[in-house]
């Protein structure tokens, strides 16, 4: 019975290996074996050889000084972290908060093998997670070091300690995030909000890590006695993977405590937190006079509300909300010193072509902001509700075009002012940055809904893949890229090697008409051929 519950569990995680979203089949068995070959190489060969370099890169120093013990407490931490990051969603998901925690219940199934078949899934994902780090550590040791019959005993069990410390920290943030989830009433944005968090801090110590790592192998000695003197208990946990019996064996006996702590506490709780629904709040009806709205307002409404609810659709397509703005403000706080910074990269006589290089980022962030691309795919099956109401296809339309150039039009208009009020030579100048960023908003609007129109897919189970696999949404992001790089770089071409003096002004002004005969090209389509291919869905 265990067997048969395990087996469901990972089918679940892997569900995407065995089913083909795009075309609602199961795929074939050398989909299904390519799939999981694709699977070994990202996680075996591309994660584990990060980690293989970065072990390699830490255990010679380490072992130089006779600090072994730092080099297993730092891969250890990155361990535990990766591991219950990687799997305290699916502890979330298939622990506390599972859809079929009710019809499991409901047949002859024993809860004790329901419990036990939920954490060995749990533990099997931590433990894949926490590999990608432990064996390519202790491979590196044992080839630096040497192979002992106590370090690879040790070391294999400090491996299997982590493991289990792994699937007790996912059982608490498990519940923790079950907890939560079960109080907010709009998760979307607390979705967002964690997700750009954690973006910040990856980039944050992606950007430190090398200073960071350079200030660990100098003064490793100094860190060493702190960590001695007032965290003893990371310098046991180091300890337990060199090949000290002593430390390795009371780490182990105390993650076998911590483990069957959780074990026992969750045996006497699975079944009410099974059981658990969702609170509701309690509404008093009050009686109010509806307000009536134009078919455009209503429609716009819609787009909006189905934007804001989803966390996949905002991540994905709306990040370049939050970046343009931020590049503004960065611009102004910067001041002068952004003139000088692009000085210094394309040399005093670069200076010219500040304003273009200028715009050709700010329209690729610009493009960021793909919300039309994937709005017909987005209604799926219940495309056939606009369908039947008497709403003009041309009125469904324009209402996602609407919600981009509301989305977007005033982030990139800031983002552009700032950079005219600092980076323009000119008042003409600036406002020629200005007017380009417009340009580039409505060409991203009216391109990206007219390829989601000559390439919707409505047969999606998951929005993801409308939002994140769909090649309409891929030729309207990097197309807008390649787009706004290929113009800045035809402006160097002609300047710098044809020796053609052309302002930049100019040159905007040629990008602005551009952009809008583009733009104009593709409203046409939309309204009419646009139109009827919509009703014909």
């Amino acid at each position: 019975m265990i067997r048969t519950l395990l087996k469901k569990q990972l089918t679940e995680i892997f569900r995407s290996y065995f089913y083909n979203p795009k075309k609602n089949t199961a795929r074939s068995r050398i989909g299904i074996a390519a799939m999981f070959v694709l699977f070994c190489v990202l996680m075996v060969g591309v994660m584990g050889g990060m980690f293989a370099f970065l072990s390699f890169s830490m255990c010679e120093p380490f072992a130089a000084v006779g600090m072994n013990w730092m080099y297993f407490l730092i891969l250890g931490l990155i361990s535990i972290l990766l591991g219950a990051f990687g799997s305290v969603f699916s502890t979330y998901s298939g622990l506390y908060l599972s859809k079929d925690n009710d019809m499991l219940l409901s047949m002859p199934v024993p809860i004790r093998a329901i419990l036990i078949s939920r954490l060995l899934g749990v533990y099997l994902m931590g433990l894949m997670y926490s590999a990608i780090v432990c064996i390519p550590a202790l491979i590196v040791y044992w080839i630096t070091v040497g192979p002992t019959l106590a370090n690879v005993v040790c070391g294999l069990l400090w491996f299997l300690g982590i493991s289990l410390f792994v699937l007790v920290l996912s059982c608490v943030l498990g519940w923790a995030v079950a907890r939560i989830s079960v109080k907010l009433k709009n998760r979307s944005f607390i979705t967002v909000l964690l997700a750009l968090l954690f973006l910040a801090l990856y980039y944050f110590v992606y950007f430190k890590a090398a200073g960071m790592f350079n200030d660990l192998i100098n003064n490793a000695a100094i860190y060493g006695a702190k960590i001695k003197g007032s965290a003893w208990i990371l310098f046991a946990f180091g300890m337990s993977g060199t090949g000290s019996w002593t430390y390795t064996v009371g780490f182990f006996l105390v993650m076998l405590a911590l483990f069957g702590v959780t074990c026992y506490v969750l045996s006497r709780s699975f079944l009410k937190i099974a059981t658990a629904s969702r609170t509701v709040a309690k509404v008093r009806y009050k009686e109010r006079n509806a307000k009536q709205s134009s078919l455009p307002a209503a429609l716009l409404r819609k787009e909006l509300s189905h934007f804001t609810h989803s966390p996949t659709y905002m991540l994905n397509c709306g990040l370049g909300i939050l970046l343009l703005p931020a590049m503004g403000i960065l611009i102004l706080v910067l001041g002068k010193d952004a003139k000088d910074l692009i000085g210094a990269v394309f040399g005093e006589s670069g200076l010219k072509f500040i304003p273009v290089v200028s715009c050709m980022a700010m329209g690729s962030i610009a493009s960021m902001i793909d919300t039309t691309p994937p709005s017909v795919s987005l209604e799926g099956k219940s495309l056939w509700i606009l369908q039947s109401l008497p709403v003009d296809p041309w009125q469904a339309l324009k209402a996602k075009l609407k919600m981009h150039l509301l989305l977007s039009l005033i982030p990139t208009v800031f983002c552009a002012a700032c950079m005219a009020f600092i980076l323009a030579d000119s008042f003409l100048q600036g406002v020629m940055m200005v007017l380009y960023a417009v340009a580039c908003v409505l060409l991203f609007a009216f391109f990206g809904l007219f390829i989601g129109t000559k390439m919707p897919n409505l047969t999606w189970i998951n929005e993801t893949v409308p939002v994140k696999q769909s090649g309409a949404v891929a030729i309207a992001l990097l197309g807008g890229m390649a787009w706004c790089f290929l113009y800045g770089g035809l402006y160097f071409l002609i300047t710098l090697y044809f020796d053609v003096p052309i302002s930049p002004s100019l040159y905007l002004l040629f990008g602005i008409v551009l952009n809008l005969l583009i733009s104009l090209a593709c409203l046409l389509w939309l309204r009419k051929r646009g139109a009827e291919r919509f009703s014909e869905l």
